[in-house]
């Protein structure tokens, strides 16, 4: 472990380059943990690195979260580094329209489930038995959305890919729950990132990603095993749960979509 920091938690952050993941690697840092920072855009690794508290005990590893091999060297790397860990986020995440009638967005699919499905088993894995073999407990952080709680149109793959980090994210805090490791699942509804700047349509509850990262590290060390950020989501997550299908496609069936990547 770093010279200085006995009690520092360790943390690593997938998606750490922008928005929410450089959100909760800058709060986790003025908080004294020794950060890992993983994204695939070094130069911005290194600015958001250097704008953190005490930058020289973080380390940045550019990769991509679809990369199973390289994430895994990289969480090799920083356990090394840290001498443990304590929270592992997964918070690299990919957010653009899709319709599956066109061919042209097959791959757009194929690359949204890479990253937001796969990738967040690429990032616990590497993990799992390092915080089995420690003493100190530990957190594996998925991040879902509130899009995963019911399909929305034009967003297919996004809205399945989260709906799929969320169920497996519940899968793996039951499995994981007798080694003593925490599986916490967190939602956001609309944050102010370079995500969601791209939706040309209102977005309720928008919120700024430093009073997410703030709410989220709360739902972190106390364990949740599920929230919703911005509360006010929440509530609308719980109705959209309760929604009969009939009710919800005739409200949602001609709901904004988001931009296609590739338009037709």
């Amino acid at each position: 472990m770093p010279t200085g920091a006995p009690n520092a938690q360790r943390v690593f952050i997938t998606g750490a380059s922008s928005g929410i993941g450089a959100a909760l690697a800058l709060r986790y840092a003025a908080q004294g943990a020794i950060v890992g920072l993983l994204g695939r855009r070094g130069e911005a690794l290194e600015r958001l690195r250097a704008g953190c508290a005490q930058p020289e005990r973080h380390r940045c590893y550019v990769a991509d979260v679809s990369d199973a091999a390289a994430v895994a060297m990289a969480a090799q790397q920083f356990l090394e580094h840290a001498g443990g860990i304590d929270v592992v986020i997964a918070s690299a995440g990919v957010s653009v329209g899709t319709l599956t009638e066109y061919g042209q967005d097959v791959p757009v699919i194929v690359d949204i489930f890479n990253v937001n499905v796969l990738g967040t088993v690429f990032t616990f894995a590497p993990f799992i038995n390092a915080m089995k073999n420690q003493r100190t407990p530990a957190r594996l952080v998925g991040i879902g959305s509130v899009a995963g709680i019911r399909g929305l149109p034009g967003a297919e793959a996004y809205s399945a890919s989260k709906s799929a980090v969320i169920t497996y994210c519940e899968s793996l805090r039951l499995e994981l729950k007798r080694h003593g490791i925490a599986v916490v699942t967190l939602c956001p509804g609309y944050i102010d990132t370079p995500m969601t700047r791209a939706n040309a349509y209102r977005m309720p509850f928008l919120m700024a990603p430093e009073r997410f990262a703030d709410a989220a590290l709360r739902k972190i060390a106390a364990g949740n095993r599920y929230a919703v950020i911005p509360w006010q989501m929440g509530v609308v997550a719980k109705f959209l749960r309760l929604l009969p299908n009939a009710a919800y496609d005739g409200l949602f069936a001609n709901a904004p979509q988001k931009k296609r990547r590739v338009q037709a």
